[in-house]
């Protein structure tokens, strides 16, 4: 069997490479070629594209990089109609994927969606796309397989692959009087270059406590030299879930590493900042939802706190990062992340998708 994948950040990469693994695993055939990164080139993948250049955000930043954006969807139609693929998995990424479904259908191949774009907070009008080209949807939110009925769509839960994840790493112990904040900022260069400095101006507010940053060593030394400019700060590279198991305390920007952090049980301040304009076009696209961290969109309240775009200052980071460090407010958050984990279900959620995946495949 021929599969054709494509994920375009560093969370597809991930659950990508777990759904490789468990493909590889149910099926003695298997031939992938892919759109990725590391970790789906190292479970077996052959790599296309590397997320490295596919990763824009925001909607200024996107629209500066149109050509480039147009440019590899072009080459993807191509390189798919040459490997005639059994089926196209789109790894969430809308903004490049959706722009490939009349392609697909038009080419009569199978259309399976792993890990659905985030329909039920914006552009809920494109449910009637997936309706209309995809083949099946496979969601990893409990509430997302409800969002989808309620417009007509039959999609399948299959719970969250990050579980799988966190139950194959090893545990690290934390030493003995070791105190530490770990600092999340990101996997783009755009939120990396809005964020970081943010989070470093509250590093000499906690002297007692050792900050350290989950870097991204693909994004290249420099860079993040660049944006630390001369505080103080440890990197830690490529090695976030280690971090997370000896971390007090964590600033995290928006995106699955707030669910990361969560699974690891750190207490967390979320942070989102994009451009004024991106902000502005957002506001006015996100409707119906309360919430943008998916910690407290899974549990339908407030967990954990969120700062958005002028709110990630010096004073909110500092009040909010001193008010994690009190007995009282962790254990709050504590008992929030143990709800959405009964929530989330069990793990196993790469496997059962391969499975049911073959299982259609074969229908």
């Amino acid at each position: 069997m021929k599969y054709y994948i494509i994920a375009g950040e560093a969370s597809g990469d991930l659950h990508g490479s777990n759904l490789i693994k468990a493909l590889r695993a149910k099926d003695p055939d298997v031939d992938i070629r892919c759109w990725g990164g590391d970790k789906m080139e190292a479970a077996g993948g052959y790599l296309v594209r590397h997320i490295r250049e596919l990763a824009f955000m925001g909607f200024i930043e996107v629209v500066k990089h149109l050509p480039t954006i147009l440019g590899n969807i072009s080459f993807c139609k191509k390189d798919i109609l040459s490997y005639q693929p059994d089926v196209v998995i789109l790894i969430d990424y809308p903004g490049f994927n959706f722009r490939l479904f009349e392609f697909i259908k038009k080419n009569n191949f199978k259309l399976f969606y792993y890990i659905s774009p985030q329909l039920w907070a914006w552009k809920t009008s494109r449910v009637r796309k997936v309706k209309q080209y995809v083949d099946r949807m496979f969601v990893i939110f409990p509430f997302e397989k409800e969002f989808y009925a309620a417009h007509g769509v039959d999609v399948d839960f299959i719970g969250h692959p990050l579980l799988d994840e966190l139950k194959n790493t090893t545990k690290t112990k934390k030493q003995t009087g070791e105190k530490i904040i770990a600092l999340l900022p990101g996997s783009r260069k755009q939120e990396i270059s809005k964020l970081l400095p943010e989070y470093l101006k509250v590093v000499h507010y906690f002297p007692e406590y050792k900050f350290i940053i989950a870097g991204i060593s693909g994004l290249g030394k420099d860079f993040y030299q660049s944006v630390m400019a001369d505080t103080p700060c440890e990197i830690e590279w490529d090695n976030t879930y280690d971090l997370l198991n000896r971390a007090d305390a964590a600033i995290v920007t928006s995106g699955t590493a707030t669910l990361e952090t969560a699974l690891h049980n750190v207490p967390e301040v979320v942070c989102y900042k994009t451009s004024p304009l991106s902000y502005l076009i957002a506001k006015q696209l996100v409707k119906g939802i309360d919430y943008i961290c998916i910690v407290n969109l899974i549990a339908k309240k407030k967990i954990v706190t969120e700062l958005i775009q002028n709110d990630v200052n010096e004073i909110r980071l500092r009040n909010e990062l001193n008010a994690l460090l009190n007995e009282s407010d962790r254990q709050a958050i504590l008992q929030g992340y143990e709800e959405v984990r009964i929530l989330l279900g069990s793990s196993g959620a790469s496997a059962r998708a391969a499975e049911l995946m073959l299982q259609y495949l074969h229908k």
